[in-house]
């Protein structure tokens, strides 16, 4: 894994591309096969960058270096059949996460700037400590959630982050690489479950702030051209269909389809589930004037969208580079956009992600009278019970409070 701090850097120095590790290729090798039981690939890449790993094709070439290999297991130690291990098992897992090491000498676009927390991420913190992951127990688990607590991770952020790892060391206890899962430990006992009845700490934008970030997106950017503005409110306008941002970054252009009458997009959700989603008026027009201006700019954005007998192929969105949008990209942008819309949002900017305009879908839709079988099916939700809950752990529109009535009665 590439370094991410002085201390790490002279680690790896000493002991090859993942420090700490007693067996680096078979450890690697049980990662991607238990990557390989998810049918989404968004989902194997989203799992992979929670646990630290590469998936950057710069990256995977990197570790995969015989000069790196060489060092796997005993620094200095040239041993061609660790060589050969290791690279098999960077190529298997490069497979998983659907990437390939880029060969040497061919430009690739520059890697998405990476999250706060990526030092701390699960394999990145064992490494700069030297802990094999394979012999870490229980206190190891419960030291690194302390140091992202202390590190400023949200509760969400520490119980997503210890799910990861325990449904990975739940294979790897499966499989016989551990004696146990050292991650099993009680949630509510290390503060990770919000009390019942408590409200979601999840930002709930109003309409007139979503329709501040639309206009923000639309209107004029330092650095940003026409094909930048366009691609700015095509992504926001896709968010208002209440979509995850690993959905919306694993979109194709062949996903954009017409069903019924309506444009709709074919959007891949968790457990590999697909379901058809339509898009409203605003946020087709948005996603058409981008597509539209990326075919006729010339620019390196329209390679990855080429027409074939079988239709557009390639990403619906892509950079600048012609390379899929990442997650850490689209938070990025909306925060950049957030503080670009002035005072609507000036409160929120810096918390903005793309959740906050899921929620928004549901607690939109649910006040405008829809059902919540429906919004379940457009958000995707494993059931109905999920959807409610969501709405009604969101802070509550103000006009159904009955604060003013009693403000205007001591007034």
């Amino acid at each position: 894994m590439p370094a991410v701090s002085a201390t790490e850097v002279e680690i790896a120095a000493a002991t090859g591309p993942w420090p700490g590790a007693g067996d680096p290729p078979g450890l690697l090798d049980a990662v991607s096969a238990w990557l390989d039981g998810y049918g989404n690939p968004g989902t194997r890449r989203t799992y992979a960058e929670g646990l630290g790993l590469p998936t950057g094709a710069t990256d995977l070439r990197d570790w995969i270096s015989p000069a790196a290999a060489r060092s796997v297991i005993l620094p200095g130690h040239d041993d061609p059949e660790t060589d050969r291990r290791w690279a098999g098992a960077v190529r298997r897992y490069a497979a998983a996460v659907g990437a390939a090491p880029a060969a040497e000498g061919i430009r690739t676009p520059p890697p998405a700037p990476r999250g706060r927390f990526r030092a701390l991420h699960w394999f990145r913190w064992c490494a700069a400590r030297g802990v094999d992951p394979l012999a870490a127990t229980s206190t190891h688990i419960k030291t690194w959630l302390t140091d992202l607590d202390e590190a400023g991770a949200a509760v969400a952020t520490r119980d997503r982050m210890l799910a990861t790892v325990k449904a990975l060391y739940t294979h790897l206890a499966d499989t016989g690489l551990v004696a146990g899962n050292p991650a099993a430990l009680n949630r509510r006992r290390l503060g990770l479950v919000t009390p019942r009845g408590n409200t979601t700490t999840t930002v709930v934008l109003t309409t007139g702030q979503v329709r501040a970030l639309l206009d923000a997106a639309a209107g004029p950017r330092r650095g940003a051209g026409p094909l930048d503005t366009a691609r700015a409110r095509a992504v926001v306008g896709l968010f208002t269909l209440g979509l995850r941002v690993s959905e919306l970054c694993d979109l194709d252009r062949s996903d954009l389809h017409v069903t019924r009458g309506r444009r709709a997009l074919r959007v891949r959700g968790k457990g590999g589930k697909t379901r058809v989603v339509y898009l409203h008026e605003a946020a087709e027009r948005a996603l058409l004037h981008y597509l539209r201006l990326r075919e006729h700019t010339g620019s390196t954005e329209t390679a990855p969208a080429r027409p074939t007998s079988g239709g557009f192929t390639g990403p619906l969105l892509v950079t600048r580079t012609g390379g899929r949008y990442r997650r850490q990209a689209v938070w990025q942008l909306l925060r950049r956009l957030a503080a670009a819309a002035g005072d609507p949002l000036r409160d929120v900017a810096a918390v903005m992600h793309p959740h906050a305009l899921r929620h928004f879908y549901v607690t939109t839709a649910v006040e405008a009278g829809a059902q919540l079988v429906h919004v379940q099916a457009d958000v995707g939700h494993t059931s109905v019970d999920t959807t409610e809950q969501v709405y009604n752990s969101a802070a509550r529109d103000p006009a159904r409070s009955a604060v003013d009535l009693v403000g205007d009665a001591i007034s």
